[in-house]
């Protein structure tokens, strides 16, 4: 039978198929429109099993955000123009979306399909790496930022004791330069009260050894060892903590210091509660 171009063109702009493929479809569907997607989604599908081994080093952070939630999902692809992709713009725009939507705290079925989906079209390995769901408790103020083309995604929450404290510039400025902060120097922990014990341990233990190495020091009274450790990891913690890291805006205080400043000029008490950073491509 003859198949018409409009309908290869139809079929090509619905689901992103090249012409031969659509012809191709369509002609052994006998014409059935619908039954010629079926098999260009059947193809398609084969094509990403064949894919799915294929490194996936590029992908884009993508964020929806309302007053309340924040989704984020991590989807990660093979080259940086495919994400550069309006279809794999609009995919991973809708995911976040759905996340917000359906309270999603992870991947799930139904994302893992739509990724199938749109691997199926654009013909290359796309996989979802991570899922995020941020909310906003009473007093709680949730913020995001999206750093370059969707490399880094970075998640934000505050807490005041007033509930208008957020509608205050300085107040939301702060919160959304400390997002800028946390996409340029990717802190390990929030604060010193973070760091699980045993992470501190093995840095003390490290310290100890450069100490016992150190001819100048291996004469020096135990008091003043001491202190020397002390020091080293006083210093680690003020480069790996957040709290206590010099502020991007202003490197001379540290953003507790920032932080307190701006509590006293609002005429409140704020804190950050936590954050999340995610970078394409990191674990």
């Amino acid at each position: 039978m003859e198949i018409k171009a409009s309908d290869v063109k139809n079929l090509r702009e619905k689901t992103g198929a090249g012409m031969m493929d659509c012809k191709k479809a369509l002609t052994e569907a006998g014409g059935d429109f619908a039954a010629a997607e079926k098999l260009l989604r059947e193809w398609g599908m084969a094509g990403v099993e064949k894919r799915a081994g294929r490194a996936t080093n590029e992908g884009r952070v993508f964020v929806k955000e309302t007053a309340a939630m924040i989704g984020l999902v991590e989807v990660a692809c093979e080259t940086d123009f495919v994400a550069r992709n309006a279809d794999f713009i609009a995919a991973g725009e809708k995911m976040a979306g759905l996340v917000i939507e359906k309270g999603w705290t992870g991947p799930n079925a139904e994302l893992e399909a739509m990724v199938k989906d749109i691997a199926s079209v654009i013909k290359e390995n796309i996989s979802l790496k991570r899922v995020r769901l941020a909310k906003a408790g009473p007093g709680e103020y949730i913020h995001s930022y999206v750093h370059g083309e969707g490399k880094i995604g970075v998640i934000v929450k505050a807490r005041a004791d007033k509930a208008e404290a957020f509608a205050n510039p300085k107040v939301s400025g702060f919160i959304h330069d400390v997002a800028l902060h946390i996409a340029a120097f990717n802190p390990m922990f929030l604060d010193q009260s973070k760091p699980d014990p045993k992470w501190v341990k093995e840095q003390e233990e490290i310290f100890a050894k450069q100490v016992e190495l150190d001819e100048k020091l291996k004469t020096k009274p135990q008091n003043v060892i001491d202190g020397v450790l002390k020091g080293k990891l006083k210093k680690l913690m003020a480069e790996v903590c957040l709290l206590d890291q010099g502020f991007v805006k202003d490197e001379k205080q540290s953003v507790s210091a920032f932080m307190a400043t701006v509590s006293k000029e609002a005429g409140i008490k704020l804190e950050l509660v936590e954050y999340q950073y995610i970078k394409v491509g990191e674990a």
